[in-house]
């Protein structure tokens, strides 16, 4: 179904050669021959646009005008108005209304305005989301990193990019971003976005697990005015607000079966129906998600639809984390310290040779999103032009769970050390696991959500290997 266009024309023939000629080209359209008709149809249905008549038999148009614009001031309105009648175009435009356009009205005119004011409504609807920034700020250039493992996920993204731009027909593959908290996922959606064709679109971003349930829904999908209680008007949903461009999905695995329902529905579709509508919307999205969970776990644990999952991984990025970049986080401390130095006017400052050895030694749990935190403290720290060891607060030791250094060869994983006296390198990956979780769950004594944090995932995906290793 398209877009609906409400007609308050109280000429028959001309009323009928309207609808027949927009009906054609994919709106839906609803006729009324007089004003209290029009705004009896205009409270009851899902109007995206609509075509005055300001010389209606039982009210002038332009209080039809004033009457629809107080119960939706979003809606457009173009008036239709009488030869000789200009004046009365210039009060409508002063009342509100998007446009005019003079009788005879020729159909191919009013089409270009009808199409112009509804994309003007979506461009309006993105904007009110979308707080734009500068492409420079984005792309394959903030993937910084000289480390293989980097140097994979930038050639993967060039080469989706690269198809993408070949792309004859339909949509692009949906991209889903698997990775630890704070390995930069947002990055990598951002970079899919800006290196490829819809760069100048919107890219709209929401984080799942920042809103209730109930606000999710109707944060995605948008509402009809008088779809629950206070919804006073009709909202545009962010994925309407994204087409043409892209819908950014983060924590996609704290979705609930409602929404992860609607979302399927969306991604083998294209299509969106608003809260509390009844009309379905064809979108042209592009669509990233992202998380921290693993989500073949939430399948089989039945939290997780799988038929969602597999739609979402069209294509998969794997981002490592830092203690697996060799190198990067020393270069990525320099970049961190550069731009922190720069916010504070301490330009000079420098790290010694014991500051940089410290945060190549340490693993760096909460990834690259902690190791800005980290310098940008240690900045604030010292007084000096040096940062010394002292000033990162980090050591070996308080990595949560301790270092632990893989030495790994082709076809072979040897484990150095041991964890709460189990010996990693003759023990299974279960036992290493139970191991690490009992420590995380000691040294928070008991606190799930503190332990969740110390492991570096999150609390359900936790609890979920707390019940599946037995651990009291």
């Amino acid at each position: 179904m398209g877009q609906g266009i409400l007609l308050i024309e109280d000429e028959e023939i001309l009323a009928s050669n309207i609808k027949r000629y927009l009906d054609r080209r994919g709106y839906e359209v609803v006729a009324a021959g007089t004003a209290h008709e029009g705004i009896r149809l205009f409270e009851k249905g899902e109007i995206d646009l609509v075509l005055l008549d300001l010389n209606l038999p039982d009210l002038h148009g332009l209080k039809v005008l004033e009457e629809i614009r107080r119960r939706d001031p979003r809606v457009k309105v173009v008036c239709v108005t009488g030869n000789g009648s200009v004046q009365v175009a210039v009060e409508a435009i002063k009342g509100g209304a998007h446009d005019y356009v003079s009788k005879p009205v020729v159909l191919s005119e009013l089409q270009l305005l009808v199409d112009k004011a509804l994309g003007q409504e979506r461009l309006e609807g993105a904007l009110s989301y979308y707080n734009a920034r500068k492409a420079s700020g984005s792309g394959l250039p903030m993937l910084l990193g000289g480390s293989p493992a980097m140097a994979q996920v930038r050639e993967r993204i060039r080469a989706v990019v690269e198809a993408e731009r070949g792309l004859v027909e339909g949509s692009p593959p949906a991209v889903l971003i698997r990775g630890e908290t704070g390995t930069g996922k947002e990055l990598v959606a951002r970079a899919f976005h800006f290196e490829g064709p819809r760069r100048d679109a919107p890219f709209i971003e929401l984080n799942c697990s920042a809103l209730p349930v109930h606000l999710l829904e109707s944060e995605l999908f948008g509402h009809e005015r008088g779809a629950f209680t206070d919804a006073k008007e009709r909202k545009t949903g962010l994925v309407e607000a994204a087409h043409g461009g892209t819908l950014f999905l983060d924590e996609i695995g704290d979705t609930e079966p409602g929404v992860q329902l609607k979302l399927l529905k969306l991604l083998e579709d294209r299509t969106v129906r608003r809260v509390g509508g009844v009309r379905d919307r064809v979108v042209d999205v592009r669509f990233i998600s992202a998380t921290n969970q693993p989500l073949e776990e939430l399948v089989r644990a039945g939290r997780f639809r799988s038929d969602l999952y597999y739609r979402l991984r069209g294509v998969t990025i794997d981002l490592p984390p830092l203690r697996a970049r060799p190198g990067d986080a020393e270069m990525l401390a320099e970049h961190f310290l550069g731009l922190h130095a720069r916010r504070y006017g301490r330009q000079g400052v420098r790290f010694c040779e014991g500051a940089l050895a410290r945060i190549q030694a340490y693993s760096w749990p909460g990834n690259v999103r902690e190791l800005r935190n980290v310098v940008e403290q240690a900045l604030l720290c010292t007084r000096g032009d040096r940062i010394e060891e002292a000033h990162l607060g980090v050591t070996p030791a308080s990595d949560g769970l301790g270092a632990l250094h893989w030495a790994v060869a082709p076809g072979s994983i040897e484990a150095v050390g041991s964890l709460n006296g189990v010996d990693l390198g003759a023990t299974t990956l279960d036992d290493a696991e139970r191991a690490l979780i009992g420590r995380a769950l000691a040294q928070s004594k008991g606190n799930v959500t503190q332990a969740a944090k110390i492991l570096g995932i999150s609390r359900d995906t936790l609890r979920y290997r707390i019940e599946k290793h037995g651990i009291e």
